[in-house]
């Protein structure tokens, strides 16, 4: 396998275990969060099913700024919507990842907002930066979900809700 199939295959393995987890989210929780600081499941759930179309993004431009950028996610206002977004983002990144050329993937890649620089890098680094951070939201999803005591599925193996109850002993 060449680097982009082996990207690929990580993408498809990351998208199945992100659609379990945000199958469990629920319209009722949709502006919930743990915290002030902290998103509400709407905004981390939207970020986590947009982030398939960073892909893209990476790949066909040189650069993403914060301060300039018309770049918007929808907005989301229940779950069946949450997943049809999701489905098109993921779908369009396996795409754009397929599509790309091992050159390509060594091009520059900036990160910025304004004149601050958040990350010079090659295109092949946001790349695994971007699934770094599916995984990094997709679990910070489940805390959120835990909190919300809704039942985690299992993403590497089985979640403490998947096992079976550890027998009471006296």
């Amino acid at each position: 396998m060449n680097i982009i199939e082996l990207l690929v295959k990580e993408l498809d393995s990351e998208t199945a275990i992100t659609r379990k987890m945000l199958s469990c989210v629920s319209d009722e929780d949709f502006d919930w969060q743990p915290h002030p600081k902290s998103m509400t499941v709407r905004r981390l759930a939207t970020h986590l099913a947009d982030l398939g179309n960073w892909f893209g993004m990476t790949l066909n431009t040189s650069e993403l700024d914060f301060e300039t950028t018309d770049w918007k996610e929808e907005v989301i206002n229940d779950t069946p919507a949450l997943l049809n977004y999701f489905e098109k983002s993921a779908a369009n990144g396996r795409t754009q990842l397929q599509q790309a050329t091992e050159p390509q993937l060594q091009e520059t890649w900036t990160l910025r907002s304004g004149a601050h620089v958040l990350s010079h890098t090659t295109k092949y680094e946001m790349i695994r930066i971007i699934i770094g951070q599916m995984i990094h939201h997709r679990a910070q999803l489940g805390v959120f979900l835990r909190l919300l005591n809704i039942a985690i599925p299992g993403t590497y193996g089985p979640s403490a809700d998947e096992m079976p109850a550890e027998p009471v002993t006296h």
